[in-house]
């Protein structure tokens, strides 16, 4: 098996399933502990022993590893796969064909970087989980919810002010859909739960992206909310909402809604709702970075641009309290079209104000539990699947190390078989 990693630039694809990972020392995040090598033995996708070094043998389905440490692989819990460009007015006017073909090349770019596993917080479909079930699309495990749920005038709606029509077939790529009353939003919720959706994400605030609301807005109806919170517990699904101010944040939480995406702006009475609640956060701090430096030129409107400085600089603070008060911090990153780039960098800005144990936790197990996959994502152990990422240094120790993949991954392992570029190569010198 060769041992070299390069992933800059090519398109990568999966090589046959591997037997095992020689010679690794395993990071635990849980415990924030890293063992003295082992070998990873893995059938059929999975793992199914941690195993003292020298147990598995030097065949070429297998890849030593040379010391180095042994990860789960990551987690990014709140990206757009479909979303090519951050003026997402235009986005359903795209073919869907053409966005699709995007698609493809921003999930192979996520896997590169050492993220296993995605969760999308709109846009993307059972379809195009289905290409990345099939390997049609080489990229992380998926779990999607189809279109977001928002308001007349709220996050989800991509009109202007002088805009009236607003065309919500299937086939038009937005990310979200527009749905008013009890009535249309359990049917909307209903429709994207028959697609077979992991989650229904909502849009419990104004947002950045979205031309005629306020940051500081409230948005759906507390019935409205509940009706949707109903629909997904129906189901044995939960519900994603987008809220930046307490007051929002704060009242989805009393209404069920499980994972509060963005949070830049809660207070102490929100941590204490996440906690009696066993909810979860999912900040995304590297997108306002990447929108205040460059979204313009990459199509966010200047309606959006004068939105940024709301929530920029509250992102660090409400991460640094969510954690010191024991909330679930999840890792996220939300970033659009080619900032889609910087997804690593979120690694960097977190680290600023949490340990490196809280940030890599908050991309494996954290978020594992989050996606109720405990125990099959997030972990190396006995029964998970053997999505691995082997690294140079000691994440645990720096996680920073991980915001620049290009140098620090040496291989990244999905499901036993290992990613590799168009050359066949495993990494870059």
């Amino acid at each position: 098996m060769k041992s070299l990693f390069r992933v800059a630039g090519g398109i990568v694809h999966l090589s046959p399933v591997l037997s095992a990972v020689r010679n690794a020392r395993v990071a635990d995040p849980e415990t924030a502990t890293v063992s003295e090598p082992r070998d990873v033995l893995i059938r059929e996708g999975r793992i199914t022993e941690v195993a003292p070094a020298g147990t598995a043998g030097t065949e070429d389905d297998t890849l030593d590893a040379g010391g180095r440490t042994v990860l789960p692989g990551l987690i990014d819990a709140h990206v757009h796969v479909t979303a090519s460009t951050a003026d997402l007015a235009t986005l359903g006017d795209t073919s869907p064909f053409l966005v699709a073909a995007q698609a493809q090349r921003l999930l192979n770019g996520m896997l590169a970087r050492g993220f296993t596993t995605v969760r999308d917080a709109a846009g993307a479909d059972h379809g195009i989980a289905e290409a990345v079930r099939r390997d049609l699309f080489v990229g992380p495990r998926l779990f999607f919810g189809g279109k977001a749920l928002s308001q007349t005038g709220g996050h989800g709606d991509v009109r202007g002010p002088g805009t009236q029509v607003l065309d919500q077939h299937v086939c038009c790529p937005h990310l979200g859909i527009v749905c008013d009353g009890v009535s249309e939003v359990r049917r909307a919720a209903r429709d994207q739960l028959r697609t077979g959706a992991d989650h229904i994400k909502i849009m419990l605030s104004g947002g950045v992206a979205s031309p005629t609301d306020r940051i500081d807005s409230t948005q759906f109806s507390d019935d409205e909310v509940r009706a949707i919170v109903e629909e997904a517990e129906a189901a044995d699904r939960y519900v994603l909402g987008h809220a930046y101010t307490a007051r929002a944040v704060d009242r989805g939480l009393r209404l069920g809604v499980r994972s509060i995406e963005h949070g830049n702006l809660i207070d102490s009475g929100s941590v204490a709702l996440f906690r009696e609640h066993d909810a979860f956060l999912v900040p995304t701090l590297v997108t306002y970075d990447r929108l205040k430096a460059e979204g313009a030129r990459h199509g966010l409107p200047v309606a959006s641009q004068l939105k940024i400085d709301q929530v920029l600089a509250g992102g660090l603070d409400a991460l640094r309290l969510a954690t010191e008060g024991g909330v679930n911090v999840v890792f996220g990153t939300d970033l659009l079209g080619e900032m889609q780039s910087h997804q690593s960098a979120e690694f960097r800005i977190r680290a600023q104000v949490v340990s490196s144990a809280d940030v890599l936790r908050s991309a494996t197990t954290t978020a594992a539990r989050l996606l109720r996959a405990e125990g099959e994502l997030g972990v190396v152990a006995p029964g998970a699947h053997a999505d691995l990422v082997v690294v140079d240094g000691d994440p645990l120790d720096d996680v920073t190390v991980l915001a620049d993949p290009a140098h620090a991954l040496h291989t990244v392992v999905k499901g036993g078989r290992p990613v590799v570029d168009d050359a066949g190569l495993v990494r870059t010198g």
